[in-house]
């Protein structure tokens, strides 16, 4: 062998070596940069962002949820808008107070709304864990199948249990405060750098405080032994099982796990919108919570987060500039309505990903990044040998000794 070939895999490896570090602090810029930007925005952006922004916020949490669920551990959910359900109505009924107009007898805890919210995510946990025999019992389509019963269960619910849920006409959502300190426009009141922040400036950092904790929970859960065993679940139950895996211990415990993130996404849900109604937990919302992971990227913590920021704003976006766009009108008018034209949009971008980005958004810098990298190299085992004096085969046959 000669020098030159000897050099050049321990010349590959040092170029490695000296490419790792450039990606492991760009990560940590590029989020550090954004999450400034995002405590800055409150002092320059109008009420629409703002609102906008909270209601992505608490769609990041359930989408983030969910894709521990069916991106990480396969398991197929058409479920979760039941799950924010139960974390938005018990956050109303121990929150709210009771009383009511008309017909409906409204019931209400009034407790503090910190209570309330706690009490929505280990409700919402609590239903996810009695329905994970099931959920650790099937798989695939037949599990989807299963935790559709769970949305008309919860429909049924929401329309006849009128003290708790007000019924079909909904139910005022109490307003959120923390150790006395208001998230409405009032008490106490507050000014930064001369700009009051009234309600929705500051739900928006109650918004953005819990979206981070839930992204940085998801993302140490991904990378401690737990999550690299979802993984292995998700690749195979029969090799997970093998490498010593409670396969129906980590279904169950998992499907818990993305309740509770439905439930706390209810919770934000429910205060970005100030009302419940059974029209607003149907079978539609699961469906959106799916293109959220799909357009972010099954398994990516990011990946769910930015499809849950294209699902969620498109509609709201829409509708705001309805008399910009082409072909889209304001309610009432005789175009495409807001939300249709929205639907159509993500739609389309669904298909798009499926076909040309099948990791999602999140697959985008990393497609870019192997780009500029080139082809990959070709494998020394798969090179043809080099023609050497010691390589060349002699044509005499090999002498061996005899004995005549």
């Amino acid at each position: 062998m000669s020098e030159a070939t000897a050099q050049a895999p321990s010349a590959r490896a040092r170029s490695t070596t000296t490419r790792r570090p450039a990606r492991s602090w760009l990560r940590p810029v590029v989020l550090a940069v954004l999450l400034i930007v995002l405590l800055v925005l409150p002092l320059y952006i109008e009420e629409f962002w703002l609102r906008t922004g909270f209601a992505v916020f608490g769609a990041a949490v359930g989408a983030i949820g969910l894709n521990l669920l069916v991106g990480t551990s396969g398991q197929l959910s058409l479920a979760h808008s039941f799950f924010l359900a139960v974390g938005a109505v018990t956050y109303t009924f121990v929150s709210g107070e009771s009383g009511g107009l008309g017909v409906a007898d409204l019931k209400g805890l009034g407790w503090p709304p910190l209570v309330g919210m706690v009490l929505g995510v280990v409700v919402a946990g609590v239903a996810g864990l009695l329905f994970s025999p099931v959920a650790a019992r099937l798989r695939g389509i037949y599990l989807g199948v299963a935790s559709l019963g769970l949305v008309f269960i919860g429909l049924h619910v929401l329309n006849s249990w009128t003290s708790v849920t007000g019924g079909f006409n909904g139910r005022r959502v109490p307003e959120f405060s923390l150790f006395g300190f208001h998230f409405a426009s009032r008490d106490p009141q507050l000014f930064v750098l001369g700009i009051p922040f009234r309600e929705a400036e500051r739900l928006w950092y109650l918004g953005l405080v819990i979206a981070l904790a839930a992204y940085l929970f998801a993302r140490n859960l991904l990378r401690s032994r737990p999550g690299r065993a979802l993984q292995t679940l998700r690749d195979s139950e029969v090799a997970a099982s093998v490498m010593g895996v409670n396969v129906q211990a980590y279904k169950a415990r998992v499907f818990m796990v993305s309740s509770m993130y439905a439930g706390l996404s209810g919770v934000l849900y429910a205060l970005s919108i100030g009302s419940i109604a059974p029209e607003s937990f149907g079978l539609f919302v699961s469906i959106q919570y799916l293109a959220m992971i799909v357009l972010g990227g099954l398994g990516s913590v990011g990946g769910a987060v930015l499809g849950a920021a294209f699902v969620t704003a498109l509609p709201l976006i829409f509708q705001r500039y309805a008399d910009a766009i082409p072909f889209v009108t304001s309610a009432g008018g005789s175009g495409l309505a807001a939300g249709e034209a929205a639907r159509y949009l993500y739609g389309a971008a669904i298909v798009l990903v499926i076909i040309f980005l099948p990791g999602g958004l999140a697959g985008i810098p990393q497609r870019f990044r192997r780009r500029r990298a080139g082809p990959p190299a070709e494998p020394p085992s798969a090179r043809a040998p080099e023609s050497s004096p010691q390589s060349v085969p002699s044509d005499r046959p090999v002498q061996r000794s005899t004995p005549r």
